[in-house]
């Protein structure tokens, strides 16, 4: 087998857990398996002392305090909780929710269940072609009974950044509680949840190298205190918000995690990027009728979402079977659906249908993406051969160009 095969790069999709992570975790699994809640042991004041120890360090890397962590299996979870617990005990004061329609299906499935039921009015704002919300269009979508805006950091298909201390500027000025699910930018860009005003924060423990099955939802006691409906009922463990007996082994992870991303965030994010640009510049110089979708500034370090145009990206994915990657479609039981963030940045079915997602992350080198970039050069020329429409189009160009010589 090649030493490039396979190579992982769906870092959005998932993580590999560090392995520093793991080895925090295992006595977790094997020696101190303690319930949190048993507060007459040793046993549970062991396991105890290591949630609270994480909790400190999850804080610490998002700006908050430890008493604001609410721990969850993870930011689908806590989307929930933030959306529905809010609107349930917001509803003296309405029942309005503001959001965007390239937001994770765990923000907008939530949003459309409640409106389903009548209990939420959900306004859905459609971005800029950059990915980006448009903030006029934000500043008249919020009302006097606009109970939460809700509004993704970092996009998890097309890596775009949102600038949140503007949109929650604006949800504070409306007295609206302000939300961001932030799975893919925690651990990977600064994140603070003061300056971004923010009340509400869901994040993963799996996107930051961390395990499954553990996250955060951030609920801010300090300045106006967030009050939230539970959403599980039983033992009232995390101030009530969270009932269930912990997942000591997954939140010790999702801490050592946080205090990793913390240290070394930073220089991993530059030497991510020059990896992406080494990627995008390639792919863009060396195939045509490439486009990058989203805003290139704006953007997390390990992003890279392009169109391929005249070539099925699933196609593609299949010729690339050694290589993890994500299509911009995304297949539901009945048919093959382009992606709904590429449609709300106004992309066509056809180049929706030509993305392919390429994440970037901790565990990935040079040697790994030049080896990819030389495949995906190669898939896309060869696919293209097959392809009568791009026969033509290239046909007319290479005409165009000789008549104008």
């Amino acid at each position: 087998m090649s030493r490039f095969s396979p190579i992982y790069l769906d870092n959005h999709a998932t993580t590999r857990p560090d392995p520093r992570v793991v080895a925090e975790m295992m006595p977790y699994l094997t020696e101190i398996y303690g319930n949190p809640a048993s507060r007459t042991h040793a046993f549970g004041w062991d396991a105890e002392k290591a949630v609270e120890a994480a909790r400190a360090r999850v804080a610490r890397l998002i700006g908050a305090r430890p008493n604001e962590i609410v721990f969850t299996s993870g930011a689908t979870e806590s989307d929930n909780l933030a959306i529905k617990g809010a609107l349930e005990l917001q509803r003296d004061r309405g029942k309005h929710v503001v959001t965007v329609a390239t937001e994770h299906r765990a923000v907008l499935d939530t949003c459309r269940r409640l409106e389903r039921e009548g209990r939420a009015d959900v306004t859905v704002l459609r971005p800029l072609p950059s990915g980006l919300v448009d903030l006029d269009a934000l500043r008249a979508a919020v009302r006097p009974d606009t109970v939460l805006v809700s509004v993704m950091h970092a996009n998890s298909e097309i890596g775009v950044i949102q600038p949140l201390s503007e949109i929650g500027t604006i949800a504070r000025e409306a007295g609206a509680l302000f939300h961001t699910d932030a799975a893919q930018s925690v651990g990977k860009i600064p994140v603070d949840v003061d300056s971004m005003r923010l009340d509400l924060l869901s994040l993963s423990a799996h996107k930051l190298y961390g395990p499954k099955g553990s996250g955060v939802l951030f609920a801010r006691t300090k300045e106006r205190r967030v009050r939230l409906a539970p959403q599980m009922d039983g033992g009232g463990q995390e101030r009530g918000l969270r009932s269930g007996t912990l997942n000591v082994p997954g939140i010790v992870g999702l801490g050592a995690a946080c205090e990793i991303a913390e240290r070394e965030m930073a220089d991993e994010a530059t030497r991510i990027l020059g990896l992406r640009e080494r990627l995008r510049e390639r792919l863009s110089s060396e195939l045509d009728e490439v486009r990058v979708n989203g805003d290139l500034e704006r953007r997390l370090p390990g992003n890279l979402n392009i169109s391929f145009a005249y070539v099925e990206g699933e196609a593609l994915l299949m010729s690339l079977a050694d290589i993890a990657l994500s299509s911009g479609s995304a297949c539901t039981s009945a048919s093959l659906e382009p992606s709904h963030v590429l449609r709300a940045i106004g992309l066509r079915d056809e180049l929706a249908h030509a993305s392919i997602r390429f994440g970037i992350g901790r565990f990935n080198d040079a040697a790994e993406i030049e080896h990819v970039v030389d495949r995906v050069i190669a898939e896309v020329r060869r696919l293209r051969a097959q392809s009568p429409l791009y026969r033509r189009v290239a046909a007319g160009s290479a005409e165009r160009m000789r008549s104008r010589a």
